[in-house]
């Protein structure tokens, strides 16, 4: 028997695709696949988006992942290169590749490169991470433009820092900077993340960056994505183990953090933090079993959680399917029990969890 399993859900992931161009009806679509596609599996995430215009991944190893795959679209690398001896392994693989400062520029204007490379250069307009100064950006521009080491077009980024808060002035002021900064660059621009794409539509540009949205994941404050037409992608399961009866007034797991207020039956479940999921989910965090929610009992372990079920079981039994989080249970109010963010808890699932793929 098979415990924890991630079921991940190609039909949602392509629904929630087509909601992204819903939203940004004129901008293509680069889809973020970095972090083994949110821990939803690199390879096989980006075989299904066969409607993306471009994939974005963090680093050089993820897009070398994406090629050996057998995928052939832009890759674009958010990160950018680390060294010079990067360059013609991008060349070599059709990459794309960000530029935030002066030492990748100055790497790039030295190689000795049969081609060119399609260069993003990104300024920094409030997020205050990566990114070049907005004064430095006439300078960058024009030498990218002169070294024959980066082809013509040069694309613009930006990135937000609090596009998932409607409340914050942040990134109107994101936006009004970018659009000053590139008046009569005619070149493309991407400045919007998923929170973006759903929130602000004068971010939109000619590119969006979609990332957890695609996973049916809401960015946005206090959201899940059903309020966006947003799909779940992904359904941790596992299965209950063993029943259990306790009595009143006895304490259950490490540090005894959890007393029975009366005799009740708790089922332990085969999931922990050894699987990823959140060590600090708060007492009461629910699961579901069959179609009905259960409080988490105790603290949560490396393997096993326990869970009140209470007097009337109503024929729970061993062997039975427990939804960790899912359709019937949104990850983004697991995350919320665990004072943390779903993307945390998408990118945390270990190897120790099965992966199965729905189409």
């Amino acid at each position: 028997m098979r415990l924890a399993i991630a079921q991940i859900n190609l039909t949602a992931l392509a629904d929630n695709l087509a909601q992204v161009r819903k939203f940004a009806p004129k901008s293509k679509v680069m889809a973020v696949l970095k972090a083994n596609a949110y821990g939803h599996g690199l390879v096989k995430i980006a075989q299904h988006l066969n409607d993306a215009d471009a994939f974005a991944v963090a680093r050089i190893d993820e897009a070398l992942a994406l090629r050996a795959g057998g995928l052939t679209k832009p890759i674009v690398l958010l990160e950018g290169f680390f060294h010079q001896d990067d360059l013609p392994i991008l060349l070599a693989n059709n990459f794309q590749t960000i530029i935030h400062d002066e030492n990748q520029l100055k790497a790039l204007e030295e190689a000795s490169l049969d081609e060119p490379i399609s260069c993003w250069l990104k300024i920094n307009t409030g997020m205050h991470r990566l990114g070049i100064a907005p004064a430095q950006l006439n300078d960058f521009y024009q030498r990218l433009q002169a070294t024959s080491n980066a082809k013509d077009t040069i694309n613009l980024m930006t990135h937000f820092s609090c596009a998932d808060d409607l409340q914050d002035p942040k990134t109107a002021a994101q936006i009004a900077l970018f659009d000053s900064l590139v008046q009569g660059k005619q070149q493309a621009h991407c400045l919007s993340n998923s929170a973006g794409i759903i929130a602000w539509p004068a971010g939109h540009g000619e590119w969006v960056r979609p990332g957890l949205m695609m996973y049916g994941v809401s960015p946005m404050l206090n959201a899940t994505g059903k309020e966006h037409g947003l799909k779940p992608v992904m359904r941790l399961t596992t299965k209950v183990i063993a029943i259990r009866d306790v009595d009143a007034q006895q304490c259950v797991g490490y540090g005894g953090r959890w007393q029975s207020t009366k005799a009740t039956k708790l089922a332990v479940v085969a999931m922990g933090y050894g699987d990823g999921y959140p060590r600090h989910a708060k007492q009461g965090t629910p699961v579901v079993i069959g179609s009905k929610r259960y409080p988490i009992a105790g603290s949560v372990s490396m393997d096993m959680i326990s869970v009140d079920i209470g007097e009337n079981t109503a024929g729970i039994k061993v062997g039975d399917e427990v939804e960790m989080w899912g359709p019937k249970l949104p990850v983004e109010e697991v995350a919320q029990c665990a004072t943390t963010i779903p993307y945390e808890l998408l990118c945390n699932i270990t190897p120790r969890v099965s992966y199965e793929y729905l189409e």
